[in-house]
């Protein structure tokens, strides 16, 4: 039997695992272990992590202790319990200011925000249709429109743009085949927040040219020196958009896969339509035990301080060493210029060199972004045992970069 032969051209049919490339997050895992095999004394300080550094907040843990031993949640949750519908509502209403939302057809729970992204084209992708989607950024965004035939238009966020995606160079272009016009704000990788200006300007395009608007909202409630925004409290927000928030990084709630979807009816509704095909919704007590904190900015605003007083010594940090740096608008990312070498003489082509030399060398780990220019994600998710050792880390990553002798 040749189960080679028999592999769908998706995911690239008799190649597939033939590839040799290496794709940057394995050639970054590969680099590590070397790095450690090299330098076992050395810590490795991991800047490139991408998921929060603490527990959940104790009251949902307690909330999710309690319900696991109640046999009413045995059971399968489909397209979610009544209750979690609740407070997402209530979330979006203490949050954002986004009231009336209809929790019957304007909400529905998802097994985190990965799995909406991927349902999301299923909805509304046939063969030769397209999206727009922004990069750098997730590639979730843009796999499953093109498993389904579709076609991604990548919309490059540049630094000369503020990171938002220029709306009037894409009116030049033929946009017939456009259904979906994919964002996320705050950004992943670059930190940048939306404006009310932004998101209006957002919706008038979409509603020109008949785009549903995802806009991925992961990262909402960690925004610093700004509100707090969802497209949806925009005019004209909830019939041009679906929005999707998660707990994932909003309440440490990583693995716990829990998030949902809201917005247009019409959009929600095919969501759930397709959901129910694929799976039978998170198990009953995890939604229950969110709904113990989801709603309350106070645990919410203790997770944002937290990155908030790391950012602001990574930004110090890195300024030393040479770096552009500043506060982001949000997200617990610093998104910089790569350097361009080193004063012996290297010469780094890309992100991604720059990235391998400060692993190999230095034991300094960090995400190289290549897609719209040069750039470094430092994350301020490393691992530390509390405010004292966020000092000594961030003290041992300034003295390494200055031995590191980069050029910018």
């Amino acid at each position: 039997m040749n189960i080679q032969n028999l592999f769908a051209e998706r995911i690239g049919g008799a190649q597939f695992g033939q590839d040799t490339a290496i794709y940057k997050f394995e050639k970054i895992k590969r680099a590590k272990a070397a790095a450690r095999a090299a330098h076992p004394e050395v810590e490795m300080l991991d800047f490139g992590v991408g998921e929060p550094d603490q527990m959940a907040p104790r009251a949902i843990r307690q909330a999710l202790k309690k319900a696991v031993d109640d046999p009413a949640n045995r059971g399968y949750a489909d397209n979610g319990i009544v209750e979690f519908r609740r407070a997402a509502g209530q979330y979006m209403a203490e949050f954002f200011g986004v009231s009336g939302l209809d929790l019957a057809t304007e909400i529905n729970h998802t097994i985190g925000a990965k799995p909406a992204l991927a349902m999301i084209p299923l909805c509304f992708i046939n063969p030769g249709d397209a999206v727009l989607a922004t990069i750098p950024g997730y590639p979730v965004l843009a796999t499953h429109t093109r498993y389904l035939g579709g076609s991604v238009i990548p919309v490059p966020l540049l630094a000369k743009n503020k990171f938002f995606p220029d709306l009037k160079a894409l009116e030049q272009m033929d946009l017939s085949r456009v259904k979906l016009f994919y964002v996320n704000y705050p950004n992943n990788p670059t930190g940048a927040a939306a404006t009310d200006e932004f998101f209006d300007e957002l919706i008038a395009f979409a509603q020109q040219h008949n785009i549903l608007i995802v806009q991925d909202a992961a990262y909402a409630t960690l925004v610093y020196g700004r509100e707090r925004l969802s497209i949806l409290a925009r005019p004209g927000g909830k019939e041009a958009a679906v929005e999707l928030h998660s707990m994932s990084k909003s309440y440490n709630m990583t693995g716990w896969r829990l998030g949902f979807v809201a917005g247009s009816a019409q959009a929600v509704a095919a969501v759930a339509e397709v959901k129910d095909n694929i799976d039978s919704g998170q198990f009953k007590a995890i939604q229950q035990a969110a709904c113990a904190g989801i709603a309350n900015i106070k645990l919410s605003e203790k997770i944002r301080a937290h990155y908030q007083r790391r950012l602001r010594k990574l930004v110090k940090v890195l300024k030393a060493a040479g770096f552009k740096a500043k506060m982001p608008g949000g997200t617990f990312y610093l998104y910089v210029p790569a350097p361009k070498g080193t004063t012996d003489g290297r010469v780094f082509a890309n992100a991604e060199e720059a990235t391998e030399y400060l692993i190999t060398e230095h034991c300094i780990s960090t995400v190289p972004w290549d897609d719209a220019g040069a750039f470094l994600r430092f994350g301020a998710t490393f691992e530390s045992t509390g405010r004292a050792d966020d000092a000594r880390v961030l003290d041992e990553l300034g003295r390494r970069l200055a031995s590191a002798g980069l050029v910018f």
